[in-house]
């Protein structure tokens, strides 16, 4: 009997234990724990004023509870804002590892350029000074979408632009920063007064003028200062109307008047003979970059050319009719304008939004680029005897999204692009007021030619003789924003 007593309690003590581990596991299957978020991993970095090896980093990372540094020179550090004295000026590839309390890591890496700022600064200024001029192979400045792109403008050394060439700009070890503009300076579009625009200018105060009587004169040649942060590249030049590359390019994106400082990056290469210096302004969608050289030995540096060559006049053409009526390419809907190259997607013959068993008509797609236009341009210099009024039909379709960059803008541009391809410098524009815009509904924009709405250039068609450039914009020129648009019946009468 005890021991069946005995037996009897044990297995009730078995029934208990096993109720409790039930209770208590049925208990955390309504609390299980949420695994932790991913880390993220991240970093910036500073290069210490007092020791240019010594480099302070400061961790961004989110979600972590442990990290490990490996600066790429060996050592490593589980610091979360470690500062760390490398040996020697080099490039060095830093990997931080971030793990959560999970033990779930993620790693990012930056590449850090150490450069021993003398030797940096003696790349831009030499052991005393250096002197720097346009690069006279290949392209030498421009501008485009990307840090590695001229796509949108470029300039050689052509004689389209000779005094460019022989300006010199020279950095002083001790920090001065001289421009000396060799007694000539160009006519910027945009910028100078249109009677002095386009040419090769006397460098005297009388010539610096803007459109509406801006002094320019602090861009003659004269001597600054300038500061030079090697850990960047970045360089400032101080003082009234300095500047490298164009007049007009200044820090933070193009200006009109003289600024009283200007940053840009370089980059510096040793080259067979001379140094090659890539000067970047970066406007974040835009960027324009120039190169100079500095020869050590001048007989190397390849001449100026002083004289253009290639460009003839064109001939004159005084058309009776001038039309597109985007239906088709034949020579019944298209009469001398004739679309050519183009920053949007231009599909003729397609259905009518409106109406799909009318005539046919052209679509107009934005595309994901920067001032994106429908142009024309023609082997002749257009004489527009017989015209006074240049009009369009446009439909915008409601479907576009205008709660952004995109905009119900119209224009149409006249312009002179065989004599200089910038003809944005010099253009004519007839603009539709956006407020007229209706939506989902053909409208016919009309315009009379001798009175251009806005631009840069001189005069008007009735008054020129040297036009061959037409353009169409919708939507707006300098944003990227996807749009699509139809049109028809773009016609001179």
């Amino acid at each position: 009997m005890k021991k069946n007593k005995a037996k009897n309690h044990f297995t009730w003590a078995l029934l208990f234990i096993g109720a409790f581990t039930f209770i208590a596991f049925s208990g955390c299957s309504d609390d299980e724990v949420e695994p932790a978020e991913d880390p993220i991993a991240s970093f910036q970095y500073a290069v210490s004023e007092d020791d240019p090896l010594t480099v302070i980093f400061s961790n961004f990372s989110l979600n972590a509870e442990t990290f490990s540094w490996n600066f790429g020179d060996g050592s490593t550090s589980t610091l979360e804002n470690p500062t760390h004295t490398y040996e020697n000026f080099d490039t060095y590839e830093v990997v931080l590892t971030a793990t959560n309390v999970d033990g779930v890591s993620r790693s990012f890496t930056e590449v850090i350029d150490l450069q021993d700022p003398f030797v940096a600064l003696g790349l831009l200024a030499g052991q005393e000074s250096k002197t720097w001029k346009l690069y006279r192979v290949e392209t030498s400045m421009g501008v485009g979408p990307s840090a590695g792109s001229r796509e949108w403008w470029s300039l050689l050394n052509d004689g389209s632009r000779p005094c460019k060439y022989f300006h010199e700009f020279t950095f002083n070890r001790q920090g001065e920063y001289i421009f000396d503009d060799k007694g000539y300076m160009w006519g910027e579009g945009g910028v100078f007064h249109p009677d002095l625009v386009g040419e090769c200018l006397e460098a005297i105060p009388a010539n610096m003028v803007g459109p509406d009587g801006q002094d320019l004169s602090a861009w003659l040649g004269k001597t600054h200062s300038f500061e030079f942060d090697p850990t960047t590249n970045m360089v400032t030049l101080d003082g009234l109307g300095a500047w490298i590359g164009i007049v007009k390019v200044a820090t933070d994106g193009e200006v009109n008047v003289p600024q009283s400082s200007v940053s840009f990056k370089t980059q510096i290469e040793e080259r067979d003979g001379y140094d090659y210096m890539l000067v970047t302004f970066d406007y974040g969608e835009v960027f324009w970059t120039f190169s100079y050289a500095h020869y050590y030995d001048p007989s190397l540096e390849p001449e100026v050319v002083t004289e253009q060559e290639g460009i003839d006049p064109l001939d004159e053409l005084t058309p009776t009719e001038m039309f597109n009526t985007f239906a088709s390419t034949s020579e019944d809907d298209v009469k001398v304008l004739v679309p050519t190259e183009s920053t949007v997607e231009l599909t003729v013959g397609v259905d009518d939004p409106a109406d799909a068993d009318a005539a046919k008509v052209g679509r107009y797609r934005r595309v994901a680029s920067l001032y994106q236009e429908l142009q024309f341009a023609t082997e002749y210099y257009i004489q527009f005897d017989n015209f006074t009024k240049v009009s369009i039909d446009v439909y915008i379709p409601s479907s576009n999204d205008f709660s952004g960059a995109l905009t119900k803008d119209i224009a149409i541009i006249i312009a002179n692009n065989h004599d200089t391809p910038e003809w944005w410098n010099h253009h004519l524009q007839y603009d539709v007021d956006p407020e007229e815009v209706k939506l989902d509904e053909w409208q016919t924009f009309t315009f009379e030619l001798a009175e251009p709405t806005s631009g840069p250039g001189e005069g008007n068609p009735l008054t020129r003789t040297d036009l061959n450039f037409f353009a169409i914009s919708i939507g707006s020129g300098g944003h990227e924003v996807e749009g699509t648009f139809y049109i028809r019946n773009f016609k001179f009468e």
